[in-house]
Parts: structure tokens; sequence; C-alpha cells
């Protein structure tokens, strides 16, 4: 496995999270195991570890790689969205949820995950679902497909690109697309791709990812015990402003009934968390010139009050 491949934040995970010996985890997005490898290491000797992914490659990678800490760990294929069918609730010291998409998944043209390589319109964490980029591009509507573009990759040409994609079809592999939206755009534009936010859009829609960071951190939190943490790396503003949501709700010391945040409608309540990080923790210059595609992530851990 090569630097690229290396997990993001790990010092840093470690003790946000309070990894201890003997301590019971879960690394609901596991990959190709370097964070599960770090936390085995800081809770040994007898530190337990649950592992889950949605890619097959990715868990037959952590397979090996966690090998010698054979009897502390089991590994789980699945959508951590789905974490209670396999968990009991309230025992675990640590959840780590670090999101998108992996460097494994990007580095594999025939994944169709990258711009920067030819191949199928693809982009399935899970090759074993059903729905794919290619049926988004060739049979969402104009509407939806501006509404994606603006929204879950922030793209300020959403609408132009969306009306291109349309008028283009069937468009089957990655180039046609990246080359669609370089048009779009008149040629590349600075030091990101214009497609960079197109793709980062149907990556998300292709595996409901806002949708399943909504149900695996409210599962997560469940399966903490008190004083249990939350540990959360994301890479861009979407996953963010979600994190940050499922906090403030978490530490605020009232409810608002029907969700509604009205100041005369605040019933007074016990916090049920509490940030243990102020703001976001960044990654820092030298772990950024190891691997330039860590430098937008992003840590924030909610402890179980």
């Amino acid at each position: 496995m090569n630097v690229l491949h290396q997990p993001v934040l790990v010092a840093e995970v470690l003790s946000w999270m309070a990894v201890r010996p003997g301590g019971r985890y879960i690394d609901a997005t596991v990959g190709t195991g370097g964070h599960a490898a770090a936390i085995l290491e800081a809770s040994a000797p007898d530190g337990r570890l649950l592992g889950m992914d949605r890619d097959p490659e990715a868990l037959a990678l952590a397979e090996e790689r966690l090998r010698p800490f054979a009897g502390r760990y089991v590994l789980w294929r699945g959508n951590y969205a789905d974490l209670l069918e396999r968990v009991e609730e309230g025992v675990w010291d640590g959840v780590l949820l670090d999101l998108g998409v992996s460097s494994l998944q990007l580095d594999r043209p025939e994944r169709g995950f990258s711009f920067q390589a030819d191949g199928p319109l693809d982009m399935r964490m899970d090759p074993g679902q059903g729905l794919t980029a290619a049926d988004l591009v060739n049979g969402a509507s104009e509407e939806e497909l501006a509404r994606w573009f603006a929204e879950l990759g922030g793209e300020p040409r959403a609408r132009a690109i969306a009306r291109a994609v349309v008028r283009a079809r069937p468009l089957r592999r990655t180039v046609e697309l990246a080359e669609l939206v370089s048009r779009v755009y008149g040629g590349r534009h600075g030091s990101r791709h214009p497609a960079t936010r197109v793709f980062q859009a149907l990556r998300m829609v292709v595996n409901d990812e806002l949708g399943s960071l909504r149900r695996g951190l409210a599962a997560a939190w469940r399966a903490l015990r008190s004083g249990g943490r939350l540990a959360v790396i994301t890479f861009h503003s979407g996953e963010a402003r979600e994190v940050k949501a499922f906090g403030r709700e978490k530490v605020r010391p009232y409810e608002c009934p029907g969700g509604v945040d009205v100041p005369e409608l605040r019933r007074p309540r016990s916090p049920e968390g509490r940030w243990v990080t102020s703001g976001a923790v960044q990654v820092g210059e030298e772990e950024q010139r190891r691997n330039p595609r860590s430098r937008s992530a992003q840590l924030r851990v909610l402890e179980k009050l």
C-alpha cells in the first residue's frame, strides 16, 4: 500500500477519541484498515474493534493489514447507516467515521470515481448495488441534475452543465463527462478540474452519502456508552454541515417541539453530549506534503454524556 492509501489525522483520532488499552471501538468506514490498525495498536493488549465498509475490495485489504491483531477484531461488509443491525447499544467506547471516497476507489479507473482516467460511469462504493452514475446521468431530468450539481457539488454552472449533459446523452465514460464539463467552462480553469464538483455530486447521489451520514450519526450515537466518543472526519462542506447540525442538537440544553427552534417554545433539558474538539481539527502542513489528498480533511469529536 502506498502513501495515498494511508489514513489521515491518525494521531489526532487516537488522542481526541481517547483510545485506551482494553477499549471497545468501531471503525465504521474501515477502508483498507489504516485507522483500525492504529486503534488496535493503541488499545493493546486486549482492546476490541469492529470494522465495517461497503467496499469488498477494501475489506480484503483491511483483513490483510489487520492480520497481526487476529482475535481482536471483526470485519463486516455493510453501510455504517445500518450499524445497529450488528452491534450492542450503549457499550462502545468510540466510533470513527472517515467519510468520502477513498484513494483505493479513486485510483481504480474501472470503479469510475475519477475524471483523470477513462472508465465506466460507475461510482458505486458497493459494487453490488444497482444504481450507477451512468443511470443518473442518462436517466435524471435536467432539473434534478442541476439541483444535485448545485446543492451537493456547489457547482456555480450547474444549470448549464445539466443542460449540456441532457443534450449529449447517452454518456457512458468518465472522460466523456469530464470533457463535456470542460467544454461548458471553455477549457480548464485554475488548479481544480472543472468536473470536480460534478463528479462529487454524482458520487454522493449514487451512494446516498448524506442520507447514510444522517442515519449513521444517529446509529453511532446510540451505540456509544456514556463517556464514549464519536469522531468524524469530513472532506467537504456538505458533510461538515451535517456533523455540526447533529452536534448542535446533542449539546444544546433545551429541546424544540416539532423540531423547530423557536425561543419561546424551548423546553429545558440536560445536554446529551459535549464537543471535545473546539471547531475542526485540521491537517498539519507536514501531513499535507506527504498526502495532498488530506488537505481538506477536518476532524470533529463529540462525547456522549
